[in-house]
């Protein structure tokens, strides 16, 4: 397996990421051990999460998912051999949210705590926070840094003009950069990405570790009508999906998955991996199955054609 440069940190990481919001939400602590332990079996070793999952859930405080990772990484006795990620800046309740230096700091040692850490790898800021002036929330990594509590910082959910702005208080005021953009990009999702995003991530060396690389499992095939939302925890987040474009996707999908003797999760994922400025895109599974089948994407190569296919069905 190929690995690939965060932006240009010295973290080496693999060509799929695995999105732990899964934990303590849809998969339970033993579930959740079975689907880490054959990940990292295969040879994986990106794992993203954030303090916030799974807060969205009734009945969840957040920190469920670091939580999880947190007992499993401590029972394995695997830290060393992983590259974490988690995030901070959404709302956790009691005032607890923002990129301020007071809220950083404190939402730090919470996820350490959980995640039974000294150190994580990869540190981001959740969702851009006007209210806070950049140099402030960079500032506050830049002492994380310094204190071995983090090695390198990415961003998400932040706009080309904003992540700009950020490279470039890095640089003026001699700050760690972000080396990472964490973006909604997938074969549905592309115009928010592709029309800015990309060109700064380009411009500036980022890696780029896209979430809902599946669409929240719309790419995988299993909604093609509304009756398949019915009793889906992902229903809510799905539905708009199924439309006359989200057909001709899934259409092209299945073509290209018969022609490869796979699925059409596999192709989603390969077609993201194919991107020249992809590093890993990020993808959950529930079940053994499911996961086997992310893994296979890191195997095929589409050919211009296949690539040409996909490209024409999802363009808007």
């Amino acid at each position: 397996m190929k690995k690939r440069t965060l932006g240009h940190s010295n973290i080496e990481v693999a060509p799929l990421m695995f999105g732990g919001n899964v934990f303590g939400w849809t998969l339970d602590e033993v579930q959740s051990f079975e689907i880490l332990d054959a990940f990292i079996a295969a040879g994986f070793d990106f794992i993203d999460t954030a303090d916030v999952y799974s807060r969205f859930i009734p009945g969840n405080q957040g920190g469920e998912s670091e939580t999880v990772l947190g007992k499993w990484m401590k029972a394995r006795g695997n830290r060393s051999k992983i590259i974490l990620s988690t995030k901070v800046g959404m709302d956790m309740g009691e005032g607890q949210k923002g990129l301020s230096k007071a809220c950083i700091f404190k939402a730090v040692e919470a996820s350490l705590r959980r995640l039974q850490t000294d150190y994580i790898d990869l540190y981001q800021a959740h969702i851009d926070d006007e209210n806070t002036p950049l140099i402030e929330t960079l500032d506050a990594f830049d002492h994380l840094i310094k204190q071995g509590k983090v090695r390198v910082i990415g961003a998400s959910n932040y706009t080309p003009d904003r992540l700009e702005e950020a490279l470039k208080v890095s640089k003026d005021h001699g700050l760690p950069a972000y080396q990472s953009l964490q973006p909604l990009y997938n074969l549905y999702d592309r115009a928010a990405y592709e029309a800015g995003l990309q060109v700064v991530c380009q411009k500036h060396g980022l890696g780029v570790i896209p979430y809902f690389a599946l669409a929240s499992g719309f790419l995988t095939g299993k909604y093609r009508s509304a009756a398949d939302f019915e009793n889906s925890a992902r229903g809510a987040f799905t539905k708009h999906y199924l439309d006359a474009r989200g057909l001709r996707i899934l259409a092209a999908l299945d073509a290209v998955a018969k022609d490869k003797q796979t699925t059409p999760a596999a192709i989603a994922l390969a077609w993201l991996m194919a991107r020249p400025t992809i590093t890993a895109p990020i993808a959950s599974a529930t079940s053994l199955t499911q996961l086997q089948g992310l893994i296979r994407a890191t195997e095929i190569s589409l050919d211009p054609a296949a690539i040409e296919l996909l490209n024409q069905a999802s363009a808007s």
